[in-house]
């Protein structure tokens, strides 16, 4: 792998600092299998969301749909 600076000038330092993240993002992805599914968020989980009971039917049950009884 070759890394070029484009811009700037950057200390030796700054310089061994990037070059770090870089390489520790690059074994990091090396060893996570590349078949694994990421994993799910809870937001976009539809059971959170069928797990509250619907409002009984009446005359005044479209009030209920939004705020919970």
């Amino acid at each position: 792998m070759t890394i070029k600076v484009v811009r700037g000038n950057p200390t030796p330092e700054e310089l061994a600092a990037a070059l770090a993240v870089v390489r520790a993002r690059a074994a990091t992805a090396a060893a996570e299998p590349s078949g694994a599914e990421p994993p799910h968020d809870a937001w976009s989980d539809p059971s959170r969301i069928a797990s509250h009971r619907l409002p009984h039917p009446g005359p005044a049950s479209w009030g209920r749909t939004y705020w919970p009884a």
